[in-house]
């Protein structure tokens, strides 16, 4: 069954055995181990799952249904940075963000975006920044946070974008700069050598890509601060997973994140092909 609302189950926290029911873990004493029947799958969701292969994956399948929906588009001559791109009506139809969207009240395109790309390049260069830094946020956070920072650090670059008039865009690198930020975020509470070693390497990671973004044409340098804004945030917001084992409230919100992008590419494609 998908609940588990008796007998034995593996802590979230310490991976212990306990009582699903029981009010509190007997060995580290996290309050409702059992999560309302639930811990199981949401323990598979995110401790034996990666979410750096997921979202590597959904960003591959993705982009390989953009080029399909509209494969002219992908042979269409531009320049070397546009090699192999999906045309704007395919981006749109999967949940491209940007003021045209929103301007229709399509909110779920701040989620959908994250996991879609503009080109060849586009997708290989955000996924090897994504396995790169993706490992390293789960550690110093957890799986659950990680989800959320990602999460949260592409919206808001999404919603920034918006403010200021982008009108379509897509891709991850709003996420990938709230992943530095959130690590950025982990280097000013640990504080000492360590600290200081972390932050001057990963914040001059930040700098190079943000003065690249100013470098390239057409790329979306509201989403990258809005993103590292968010994930900062984000980071300056959550625990640390040396400090405190993740929560029954950071699973929650992990699992919301994952259903609001869900539910938000079920949307745009019902937008799209039904409405």
């Amino acid at each position: 069954m998908f609940r588990k609302t008796s007998g034995s189950i593996l802590c979230p926290s310490c991976g212990r055995l306990t009582n699903a029911d029981a009010a509190v873990c007997l060995v580290c004493g996290r309050r409702n181990p059992g999560m309302w029947g639930f811990a199981g799958p949401l323990r598979v969701v995110f401790r034996s799952w990666s979410f750096t292969n997921v979202v590597t994956a959904v960003c591959v399948v993705l982009f390989l249904a953009t080029i399909v929906l509209d494969p002219s588009s992908a042979f269409r001559p531009r320049g070397y940075l546009d090699v192999f791109s999906p045309s704007d009506r395919a981006l749109q139809a999967f949940g491209a963000a940007g003021t045209i969207p929103w301007r229709y009240g399509y909110w779920w395109t701040i989620f959908t975006a994250i996991y879609l790309h503009g080109g060849l390049l586009h997708i290989l260069f955000n996924v090897l920044w994504i396995r790169q830094l993706g490992p390293a946020v789960e550690e110093i956070y957890g799986p659950a946070r990680l989800v959320i920072i990602f999460t949260v650090a592409g919206a808001v670059g999404f919603v920034a974008s918006n403010m200021f008039n982008v009108w379509l865009t897509v891709g991850a690198s709003g996420s990938i700069f709230g992943l530095l930020g959130a690590i950025i975020a982990y280097a000013r509470k640990r504080g000492g050598a360590f600290g200081r070693l972390v932050l001057q390497q990963y914040g001059q990671w930040a700098l190079i890509l943000f003065i690249s973004g100013f470098l390239l044409s057409g790329v979306n340098n509201y989403a990258h601060a809005g993103g590292f804004i968010g994930g900062y945030a984000a980071g300056l917001g959550l625990s640390l997973a040396e400090r405190r084992t993740e929560s029954t409230l950071d699973w929650v919100l992990a699992s919301a994140a994952i259903v609001f992008t869900a539910v938000g590419f079920a949307l745009a494609l019902f937008t799209a092909f039904a409405g």
